[in-house]
């Protein structure tokens, strides 16, 4: 009897196999990525991605911290850019900061990307945030969306030499750079904000909500999801357009 029963089941496999292999593969990589698919098998022409709770660097932050791990970033921002069928990327933000230098290295690869890209910073873009959110070709902002701009900060030991606060404050002036050569606020503003005292109960700096980044000049348009994706279609038949008029040439 169990031998009949195995043959059976050898004869007959089970038809929902590939469809529970496939349902497990999606899983791992939400479970991963935070994503449903990568861009290799890309069926849209536009590449979205997420980056959520806190930006894990150099360094594995505990297991209950919603992260983003830098180190799934990169590559998949590299893989986009190698991608023929992805004519655009729209970065979703909801973080609360993290590692300045990996927050950074995201930045610099969202600004360095040749497609056109647009941010959309949802719920919050908090400190090493503020740079990501900045890095595309436009910025958007929901209305009730915060974000917090405060100096950076040191984790673990710290030596007390004048060469950890000069460490500090060129840290410090990378992101202040990068901010105000990406976005439409000055520096002195970007400082004023950075700086300002009382308004936060436990630091140093502010908190601006959706139309108060924009009129600082931080944030290009308050929007949701579907002005980004209408303003990055609308950026992705310009590059068509230049790249037909560039071929004619």
């Amino acid at each position: 009897m169990w031998q009949t029963q195995d043959n059976f089941t050898s004869e007959h496999p089970d038809p929902n196999a590939d469809d529970k292999k496939k349902m497990n593969g999606v899983v791992e990589t939400i479970q991963q990525l935070g994503q449903t698919s990568t861009p290799a098998p890309a069926e849209s022409n536009i590449f979205c991605m997420t980056i959520i709770g806190q930006i894990e660097g150099h360094l594995v932050l505990p297991p209950q911290n919603k992260t983003t791990k830098y180190e799934h970033i990169i590559p998949q921002l590299v893989a986009a850019e190698q991608n023929q069928k992805i004519e655009g990327v729209l970065i979703v933000l909801n973080t609360v900061g993290g590692d300045v230098e990996a927050g950074l290295a995201i930045a610099e690869m969202i600004s360095s990307l040749s497609k056109p890209t647009v941010t959309l910073v949802l719920g919050g873009g908090h400190s090493i945030g503020v740079p990501i959110a900045v890095a595309g070709n436009l910025s958007f902002i929901a209305e009730t969306a915060t974000m917090t701009i405060h100096p950076i900060r040191l984790n673990g030991l710290v030596i007390g030499v004048p060469q950890t606060f000069e460490y500090l404050d060129k840290m410090q002036e990378r992101v202040v750079r990068f901010v105000t050569s990406h976005s439409n606020v000055t520096e002195q503003i970007f400082k004023e904000l950075m700086f300002k005292t009382g308004e936060l109960t436990r630091d140093i700096g502010t908190t601006v909500i959706g139309s108060d980044a924009v009129k600082h000049g931080l944030i290009d348009r308050v929007g949701g999801l579907g002005e980004a994706l209408k303003e990055l279609n609308r950026r992705i038949e310009a590059n068509k357009l230049l790249k037909n008029e560039v071929n004619r040439v």
